[in-house]
């Protein structure tokens, strides 16, 4: 590859995402808000309650609370970025989503469980939820995969192969 094909390469890969699209900023956007939201939302109904909270209702609330910020992190990090991103928002909107799926399905199974009216709905939606956010992390992670090998064909030089 020549050096000014190369440069070009640069250039162009420098250019595919040195901003985020409407699209992607409208998503970025509606993550903060929801996440804060949640997060506000989760608060005001734990700070409500009186102190007899049992161990295990403070737990869904602690848990939620921090899916909530999760994705209100998640939101606000994707608006600050400025850099090809190159699917890196996916793979971790997908993880937040697989780690929320599994951690809330064993929890409702456990507290189903513990009442006597059986973990089993429980588990096949919450499986459900968790097989389809798992789908998701895969798909996610061989997407950045594909453009980060592009990545590296397009910048690559005569000595590279």
């Amino acid at each position: 590859m020549t050096e000014e094909a190369r440069r070009s390469a640069r250039e162009t890969i420098e250019r595919l995402e040195s901003s985020l699209s409407r699209g992607m900023r409208v998503r970025a956007v509606a993550a903060l808000v929801a996440g804060l939201s949640g997060t506000v939302f989760m608060a005001a109904l734990w700070l409500g309650e009186d102190g007899a909270l049992p161990g295990r209702t403070r737990l869904a609330f602690a848990l939620l609370t921090a899916f909530c910020l999760a994705w209100a992190g998640y939101g606000g990090w994707l608006l600050t970025r400025r850099v090809p991103l190159f699917a890196t928002d996916q793979v971790i909107a997908a993880w937040i989503g697989v780690a929320a799926s599994i951690t809330t399905t064993a929890l409702v199974a456990a507290v189903a469980a513990q009442r006597g009216t059986g973990p089993v709905p429980a588990l096949a939606v919450g499986g459900l939820f968790a097989v389809t956010a798992l789908t998701l992390a895969v798909r996610a992670h061989r997407r950045r995969a594909a453009l980060l090998r592009r990545m590296r064909e397009l910048t690559a030089g005569p000595e590279d192969g």
